[in-house]
């Protein structure tokens, strides 16, 4: 069974011919938002709608998105609230150091150490650099930021990051 993941959520609709707003949750909006994308719409439990892209364009901090043969509100009023995904298969090869959200979350991070110190629940794009949340068991919540002279290694195959305790992260 092929893998999806996230890229967006439509939140509202806008105007009168089929457009929506999209809160975009990828890197990699103007490759996924592209004329000629598809996208899978999730909704509830239903099966996902393959979506062509027909246009898009920024608007204050939403993505707005038009799709092939959706030219009027009513068509895509039901599209509120789903969830716009791509598959696997449409996901591109990263640079040294690149890594999709989903490949990070669930990671255990170690110090370098070798103290057990949690795992990575959720990820947050903060401007210049993404800080990772890593969950402690009784203990509150761990922030990394994911900067050179924290996050030492990242071993995919591990399962495992190793960081650098700067003074103050632990408190």
């Amino acid at each position: 069974m092929e893998k999806f993941y996230d890229v967006g959520k439509v939140v509202n609709t806008q105007g009168l011919k089929g457009e929506v707003r999209v809160i975009s949750s990828t890197d990699f909006a103007d490759e996924r938002y592209k004329k000629g994308a598809t996208l899978y719409l999730f909704r509830d439990n239903s099966e996902p709608i393959t979506l062509k892209v027909a246009s898009h364009r920024v608007h204050k901090n939403f993505n707005m998105l038009t799709f092939e043969g959706y030219n009027r509100i009513e068509e895509v009023e039901p599209f509120k609230g789903g969830t716009l995904k791509v598959s696997e298969s449409q996901l591109e090869d990263l640079s040294d150091h690149e890594f999709y959200y989903h490949e990070i979350i669930g990671l255990s991070v170690v110090s370098d150490a070798g103290e057990k110190l949690g795992t990575i629940k959720e990820i947050l794009p903060l401007g210049a650099n993404d800080v990772w949340v890593v969950s402690r068991p009784g203990q509150k919540d761990l922030l990394v930021p994911y900067i050179a002279s924290v996050v030492e290694k990242v071993s995919l195959e591990e399962q495992q990051v190793t960081i650098h305790l700067l003074e103050g992260m632990m408190d």
